[in-house]
């Protein structure tokens, strides 16, 4: 039986190459996004006349710098691959 699981496994491993990237890079790239949408949201929200939700979404942008800064300064000796 695990000698199928593992034929499976370098099977599907081998047609699909999945890239590898660190917990770092993940978190960079995450955090980018997440504060586009963050900033983006906002300035949506008060063109349509929605104070209230244009401050939170400032907030939450805010927020997220402020996890980024934060995460990538607790792993500042890892590498980013």
């Amino acid at each position: 039986m695990t000698a199928v699981v593992y034929r499976l496994s370098a099977l599907v491993e081998r047609r699909y190459k999945i890239p590898d990237m660190s917990l770092k890079a993940f978190h960079l790239i995450f955090v980018t996004l997440l504060t586009g949408l963050s900033f983006g949201c906002a300035a949506w929200a008060f063109a349509d006349g929605r104070p209230l939700f244009g401050a939170l979404a400032i907030a939450t942008g805010i927020l997220v710098i402020v996890y980024g800064i934060y995460f990538l300064k607790r792993l500042k000796k890892i590498s980013y691959l």
